[in-house]
């Protein structure tokens, strides 16, 4: 088994994928963060303030948004071997294909390790530099230590379901699109029908946001994006306006007059006068 984990190791470091993905989870890492502690305070966001122990929790764990990166890469690991052709020398070295599977399972979900603290890290001074020129820069405390390793199990987690997805697809681009598909569109499906939300708490994403949400995700990126209208519409300290709309074809109706006051006469419409 070590043999076959060191075998697995090196057809994953001697190509560039791993940098590739590390870098990206890198810079992924940090723009969340980043976005994070920028809109953080925002009365149309609806993020906590920066300094407190909701901002701080939400904040550092924006590392398991490079999820998505280590299923892929757990998904790359597991069907190179049949995109490239090397599965009939590996299966005649190694005939019990279940050891060759194990041994995949194990050697990227160590090689994820180091991905995971790279991320968390990352996330971790990002948020530092950006909170503090804020005013208010976190503290390693137990609950924001804990938000930060459950977020980079939540990476090596990925990781494994990505070799296991492969091991069961074998085609690669159909293994990565069904990941995303299934990631991006069927959970957010599944979440939002009222017959099946309740069993969104035991797929995948319900139980990344068990590890390590501390916030609506969905409604604060739609805050973010703009998508609540009466929010922007609503003046400071009173009610939102409503503005009458006149149907096609239609004169509003004169408001009613006060008792004791002669009604308004309706305006004359704006127009070209006919001629005699």
């Amino acid at each position: 088994m070590t043999r076959l984990v060191r075998a697995e190791w090196t057809k994953l470091f001697t190509t560039r994928v791993w940098l590739a993905m590390l870098i990206a989870a890198a810079v992924l890492t940090a723009g969340f963060a980043a976005l994070m502690t920028a809109f953080a305070g925002n009365p149309d966001s609806g993020l906590p303030p920066v300094g407190t122990a909701e901002f701080e929790q939400t904040a550092l764990a924006q590392a398991s948004g490079a999820t998505i990166l280590t299923i892929i890469l757990g998904i790359i690991g597991a069907t190179q071997e049949y995109r490239h052709r090397t599965a009939t020398p590996t299966f005649l070295t190694t005939p019990r294909r279940g050891r060759v599977v194990v041994a995949k399972l194990i050697a990227y979900a160590l090689a994820a390790v180091p991905f995971a603290v790279v991320a968390v890290l990352v996330g971790y001074v990002t948020v530092v530099i950006y909170a503090g020129a804020r005013g208010a820069a976190p503290s390693l405390t137990a609950d924001n230590l804990e938000v930060m390793l459950t977020s980079g199990l939540a990476l090596v987690i990925y990781a494994v379901i990505g070799v296991g997805l492969g091991a069961l697809l074998r085609n690669q681009v159909g293994a990565i699109v069904a990941a995303l598909v299934y990631l991006f569109v069927v959970e957010g499906v599944i979440r939002s029908i009222p017959a099946t939300s309740g069993a969104y708490k035991w797929l995948p994403g319900g139980g990344l946001e068990a590890m390590t949400a501390t916030v609506d995700r969905p409604r604060a990126a739609g805050r973010l994006a703009g998508r609540l209208p009466a929010a922007r519409l609503r003046p400071p300290g009173g009610a939102a306006r409503h503005v009458p709309v006149r149907p096609a074809g239609r004169r509003l109706t004169p408001p009613a007059a006060a008792p004791g006051r002669p009604a308004r006469p309706p305006s004359r419409p704006v127009g070209r006068g006919r001629r005699a």
